[in-house]
């Protein structure tokens, strides 16, 4: 029987930086019959660890349609996250997994797309937006409202320069610092649409901090959208990640297998923030 506690040696394949303390690590298993097998789907986490440090949930940067590696994007708020963001390519590092259920992506073909994002938050979201992108044919309309504290704390530049050549992708983009001669929008992502946009019959991805994700919630819902087409991911200290330590509960759920993905109809969002 399998022991879903024990975590097997990874080995970072190369490190990009993406902001201030923000790095995406491109990890292979040791095992390569172990990374040939591992599936996931976007909205998943891993539990990522160093021997003598601790252990922390870690949303998969990466589309699961990329085969032979996954990408975490890392940002160093603590002592196991800053240790991380210290390694290098060559580095070994242990992980468990995939935990968490997913986006719903089967489900809503041939609708628009509208992913709206916070800081790091383009994390989990990336997975989506890079299967939706790799079966583009089978949706409607694609849109990334992302914003950030500061325009350096916007992630995965270089993947929005690209997303913003594509045909049928739209790309907003604020900050709401204007720092290093930043001439994009100022103020916070809530901005970045009219409620009175033609948005209804779309499913909106959110990620963010709690306060940021309760205001786009709030205002979608104003904007036209049924909270059966709203759904977010909600990031907690997840302990164990299969629900036995009770660390990420939060209104009767468990964030770790209930979650992380929850719709905006299923989730007590004003508990989120606390």
């Amino acid at each position: 029987m399998k022991n879903e506690y024990i975590p097997y040696p990874a080995i970072i394949e190369s490190v990009r930086e993406e902001g201030p303390e923000t790095e995406t690590f491109r990890i292979v298993f040791e095992d390569e019959g172990m990374m040939e097998g591992f599936g996931y789907q976007p909205g998943q986490f891993v539990q990522v660890s160093l021997l003598g440090v601790g252990e922390a949930p870690i949303s998969i940067a990466s589309s699961p349609h990329h085969r032979g590696f996954i990408e975490l994007t890392i940002r160093g708020m603590g002592k196991l996250t800053r240790a991380i963001n210290r390694l290098e390519s060559g580095d070994k590092i242990y992980i468990r997994g995939p935990y968490g259920n997913i986006f719903p992506f089967e489900g809503v073909k041939g609708r628009d797309m509208y992913f709206i994002a916070g800081g790091i938050g383009l994390a989990p979201l990336k997975s989506m937006i890079d299967l939706v992108l790799a079966r583009r044919e089978e949706f409607g309309r694609v849109v990334l409202l992302y914003g950030a504290r500061t325009p350096s704390g916007l992630c995965f530049k270089e993947e929005i320069k690209v997303w913003r050549e594509l045909e049928g992708m739209e790309v907003r983009l604020i900050a709401d610092i204007p720092e290093g001669g930043w001439t994009g929008r100022t103020g916070v992502v809530t901005e970045l649409w009219e409620e009175a946009e033609p948005w209804r019959g779309g499913v909106a991805y959110i990620c963010g901090p709690p306060t940021m994700m309760k205001c786009v919630v709030e205002k979608l819902i104003r904007t036209g959208f049924n909270k059966e087409d709203i759904y977010l991911t909600l990031e907690r200290q997840m302990k164990c990640g299969i629900g036995k330590c009770g660390h990420c509960s939060i209104g009767g759920k468990f964030v770790c297998i209930d979650g992380p993905v929850f719709s905006a109809a299923g989730a007590n969002i004003e508990k989120w923030g606390r």
